[in-house]
């Protein structure tokens, strides 16, 4: 499914793919699980452990996604460091409604997307087990 990523996406947003899994695999020893997408989306790629998902990437043609879900303590922990990640991903967090199981961060992948901000964003869900 990698192979099929490589042609769905620009190269910009696979860039930020890329880059962003990289950075996902050196910090987390997790599962990766490939599927066919739901929808519209044609390839979902998740990185889970223990039965939670840490977040998960959505492909279909010239567009990707990465999928990240605050619960209610996540979310107080975001609100702490708001200020320090991109105006982007805040405007992406406010945006988004809060639903009875949280919040759903949709956050497109483009050359605009701070991987270093998503990754701080992944240490609130679970901290880093690779040293």
């Amino acid at each position: 499914m990698k192979e099929q990523v490589n042609i769905l996406l620009p190269k910009e947003a696979l860039f930020v793919w890329n880059k962003l899994t990289d950075a996902i695999d050196s910090l987390y020893d997790v599962d990766r699980i490939w599927n066919k997408g739901f929808g519209a989306w044609k390839i979902e790629y998740k990185y889970r452990r223990g039965g939670k998902t840490l977040c998960t990437f959505y492909a279909k043609e010239n567009v990707a996604n990465l999928l990240i879900t605050y619960g209610k303590a996540e979310r107080e922990k975001f609100e702490k460091i708001k200020e320090s990640v991109s105006k982007q991903l805040q405007d992406i967090y406010e945006r988004t409604e809060t639903l009875h199981d949280g919040k759903w961060l949709w956050i497109p992948l483009d050359n605009e997307m701070s991987v270093e901000d998503i990754i701080e964003m992944l240490k609130i869900k679970r901290r880093p087990n690779r040293k």
